[in-house]
């Protein structure tokens, strides 16, 4: 199967960091202006997935990785890295004052890849 969500050995240790500080995380990307462009990250018990939200998948350390429906609409034949490079985040993101920031990158999947890429889980949108 096809992976539709991975990340990078920097944000992997970013990941693995935040964990030991915060405890279960998720990143989620709406997609909207400002902050919403980017993956955002978040204890995993303060998000409540609205109906039109996406699992993608999970990006490392069991951080799952959700997705708003219309920005999914426009990255669902993507594969998204998220990575960390030195930088600020948005303010709503615990990557925030770590001097590293969240990014998502991405790619288009190959014929084959989409062939078998992996279901996603929605909340109750059709």
């Amino acid at each position: 199967m096809t992976k539709r969500v991975s990340a990078t050995p920097a944000a992997t240790e970013l990941i693995h960091q935040l964990i030991a500080k915060h405890g279960p995380i998720l990143f989620f990307q709406s997609g909207g202006c400002c902050e919403g462009s980017v993956p955002l990250c978040m204890p995993a018990s303060e998000f409540k997935p609205s109906p039109s939200d996406i699992v993608i998948g999970e990006v490392a350390e069991g951080a799952m990785f959700y997705m708003g429906h219309n920005h999914f609409q426009f990255a669902e034949n993507m594969h998204t890295i998220i990575d960390a490079l030195p930088g600020s985040s948005g303010s709503f993101s615990l990557d925030c004052g770590t001097g590293l920031a969240f990014i998502a990158h991405s790619r288009l999947y190959s014929d084959e890849e989409l062939k078998q890429l992996t279901p996603v889980v929605t909340y109750g949108f059709s």
